[in-house]
């Protein structure tokens, strides 16, 4: 992994935290609003940050930091297929 490539997995980590305080304690966010933030521009080049987004929202899960959820329920973030969204540590 470069160093390019860890600083970017940290930027989307202190991403879904700081979405996640920001927007309240009931709050969830979708990996794509992470991508959204840390992507520089206004093309689609985002998108190219989606599984690296999912990468982060699964460390902080194994850091106790969110859960991640599919239809409101919490999920195992290795069998987690599909859309999810990132919310806080209940």
């Amino acid at each position: 992994m470069t160093d390019d490539e860890r600083r970017t997995e940290r930027r989307l980590e202190r991403a879904i935290l700081e979405l996640l305080e920001k927007r309240g304690p009931a709050a969830t966010i979708c990996p794509s609003d992470a991508a959204r933030a840390v992507h520089e521009g206004d093309d689609d080049g985002w998108r190219a940050l989606m599984e690296p987004a999912r990468g982060a929202a699964r460390r902080l899960v194994a850091a106790g930091e969110v859960e991640i959820t599919q239809g409101g329920q919490v999920v195992d973030p290795a069998k987690a297929r599909g859309p999810i969204r990132i919310r806080r540590t209940r």
